[in-house]
């Protein structure tokens, strides 16, 4: 059995000498697992990178069993990033959450589509603060949309309204963008170091600790990187 499908490299791991398990989200099949001969190949090695955008062959015998993928180049899309750690640290971290957040062969057309969106707000001035929104966006795709409204607390102060979480009968302020969900104006980076932080003991709380998945460290070297 076979089939023809597009998608983005989500991760890939050394099968053998020649060989990778890689793993992508696809327009019409989800995510999917299959294993690529001759990986470490000149043709095919250079654009295989995380987050590119192929052309994919699977075929497989039985559903129980890895099949293979046969591979070309569609759009190049993380190389343009290799200068910019940040960035490339955030696409690592992106297609890693997809990883983690979706299930094997499930459709989601609207989870692919929002990949493209993804790089395309990594040219933005303000591509930290359009991370946010997205991430927001991928955890309300999968079945998480996050009612801040309903742990977040709010006072004024010298006629501006703030945001808080009360953490051990302590205030931890929380940018007021992420609450409001306005996407207008410039986020500093302290804003966008918090809002993460916020959103990821969220996931870690709800979703990966209840399900044994450990907190990926692709976010840590991420956040870390802006402090």
């Amino acid at each position: 059995m076979y089939w023809d499908d597009i998608g983005y490299l989500l991760s890939k791991n050394r099968f053998n000498e020649n060989s990778v398990i890689a793993e992508f989200f696809t327009q019409n099949h989800g995510k999917f697992t299959g294993l690529i001969f001759g990986a470490t190949s000149k043709k095919i090695k250079n654009y295989l990178q995380i987050g590119n955008k192929l052309s994919l062959n699977y075929n497989y015998k039985t559903e129980e069993n890895y099949g293979y993928f046969k591979v070309e180049i569609l759009k190049v899309t993380t190389p343009f990033f290799f200068n910019d750690k940040k960035k490339l640290l955030c696409i690592n971290m992106a297609m890693n959450l997809i990883k983690l957040l979706t299930a094997e062969s499930q459709e989601n057309i609207k989870i692919f589509n929002s990949i493209e969106d993804f790089f395309d707000n990594l040219n933005d001035n303000q591509w930290f603060k359009k991370y946010i929104f997205w991430e927001l966006k991928i955890l309300e795709l999968v079945g998480y949309n996050i009612d801040f409204k309903k742990f977040i607390k709010s006072e004024v102060i010298n006629s501006n309204k703030k945001y808080y979480l009360e953490v051990n009968k302590n205030k931890k302020y929380v940018p007021n963008f992420l609450i409001e969900k306005c996407d207008k104006g410039n986020v500093d980076k302290e804003s966008f170091v918090k809002s993460l932080s916020i959103i990821g003991d969220y996931m870690y709380k709800n979703i990966l600790q209840p399900n044994n998945i450990v907190y990926p460290n692709s976010r840590l070297e991420f956040i870390n990187l802006f402090k």
